[in-house]
């Protein structure tokens, strides 16, 4: 418990820390060194934050959306017993969680479908998530066969059983692929790295690499002396992290009470 909450509890206690006292402390920090502000004031006038933030809740809102559609439907077919070869399409798709065409290929499949520096290069290549597929197939499977028998001597097809069967009875796992891919989305920097080239449709993780890794802190600090830049630049980068990472803390607990339940009825049937 200690060793996952400390790393919290420093970054905020640096991100409020007086900048020259923060770069003088050593060992562990157990509370704020002074107290300030300054860090998340610089942080929030940076108009680049404002523009990756909408950028990182359009590509989550977006992209969960299309990643829950494709894979519910996905999940659906492969849940049905009377699809043709169904096992042989499963190892198939099973196969690349294994092997995988690697970076290049994909570099070349995205630009040749006319998708570089387009906000479709995020969501379309990660439509669909092998694991959670499998996970959602299997949870399916778990549903008692009676329900869409009954549902099909009634007259309904397919997506009416999904639609009035299926989908009520999954809310658990529902919830579960909201939250992985809901994570996945906003932690997500690698492909806008690769893809994209305008920095106006950066997300906010790849704004918050450039400043950790890169220390593209100066922008933020016009008005700081050369002096201080340094100790300054530091207490930005933990601000940077606390503000990126405020609304998955938020968002989490409401999903949480899901997780175990989701992930158990996924893992009942094979």
């Amino acid at each position: 418990m200690a060793a996952t909450l400390y790393p919290l509890i420093y970054v905020a206690f640096a991100s409020v820390s007086d900048p020259s006292l923060f770069v003088r402390h050593s060992g562990l920090l157990l509370y704020p060194q002074g107290f300030t502000i300054e860090a998340y004031k610089l942080v929030l006038n940076n108009p680049m934050i404002y523009i990756s933030y909408l950028n990182t809740l359009l590509y989550v809102v977006a992209g969960t959306v299309l990643n829950l559609a494709m894979t519910i439907l996905g999940a659906y077919a492969l849940s049905r017993k009377d699809l043709y070869w169904k096992n042989a399409i499963t190892l198939v798709i099973v196969f690349t969680m294994f092997f995988s065409g690697g970076l290049i290929p994909l570099y070349f499949t995205v630009m040749d479908l006319g998708l570089l520096n387009n906000r479709l290069a995020l969501l379309l290549p990660v439509a669909i998530n092998t694991m959670n597929l499998i996970i959602m197939r299997t949870s399916f499977l778990s549903i008692p066969v009676d329900l869409e028998e009954s549902a099909t001597i009634d007259g309904a097809n397919d997506f009416t059983i999904l639609q009035r069967v299926i989908l009520p009875l999954s809310g658990p796992i529902i919830a579960v692929m909201i939250l992985y891919y809901g994570v996945a989305h906003w932690n997500s920097w690698f492909n806008a790295m690769i893809f994209l080239r305008d920095r106006e449709l950066y997300p906010l993780q790849l704004i918050l690499r450039e400043i950790l890794l890169s220390n593209s802190t100066d922008t933020m600090m016009t008005d700081v002396s050369s002096v201080n830049k340094t100790p300054v630049g530091e207490t930005i980068k933990y601000a940077t992290i606390i503000v990126a990472t405020i609304p998955i803390l938020f968002v989490y607990p409401f999903l949480q009470r899901y997780f175990v339940k989701g992930v158990m009825i996924g893992a009942l049937k094979g």
